[in-house]
């Protein structure tokens, strides 16, 4: 399914590309990104919290949270420093691809950015995940690799990393 969105022409100077292989199979990796029971256990960088206050995981639905920092995340923000999140769910082709949009929860967000995400089983039965930023600038992607956008999101991969193997 496919939800109506502006279109967005890709251009690499504004993308952020992180990918990894998973040992799991490419149906669970895909429910740990799309189902709300999975998703809300796992999504957020080493050193925060994560806090669902809405979760409609649909195209179309929407997914609303509180980031919260402690004493040990990577941005170095004080312990306690809430980031509110929207992610609104575009395109959901199980077990093969997500798309959605990523900011801030506030209607007039210009930072929000397009992500792509696809699931490829190899044949060993792990799973590559690549994830696709596309900010809206050049000079927004610039900035958040420059506060550590691409290590922050490894730590992300990491956590469900560290997840799926709970459920092996």
């Amino acid at each position: 399914m496919v939800a109506k969105s502006p279109d967005t022409t890709w251009s690499l100077d504004r993308e952020i590309v992180l990918s990894r292989v998973f040992e799991a199979p490419r149906a669970l990796v895909y429910d740990a990104w799309t189902q709300p029971g999975h998703l809300t256990k796992w999504f957020c960088p080493k050193g925060f919290t994560t806090t669902t206050r809405e979760i409609d995981a649909r195209v179309g639905g929407r997914w609303l949270f509180d980031m919260v920092a402690g004493s040990t995340n990577p941005m170095k923000v004080p312990t306690g420093t809430t980031f509110g999140n929207r992610i609104v769910f575009l395109e959901m082709r199980a077990p093969e691809l997500l798309v959605f949009d990523h900011g801030q929860d506030k209607d007039d967000d210009e930072t929000r950015f397009r992500v792509t995400v696809t699931f490829d089983e190899q044949a060993d039965k792990k799973t590559v995940v690549t994830m696709r930023q596309l900010h809206p600038t050049k000079e927004q992607r610039a900035a958040g690799v420059g506060f550590g956008a691409v290590e922050i999101g490894y730590t992300t991969l990491d956590s469900l990393a560290d997840y799926l193997r709970k459920l092996r």
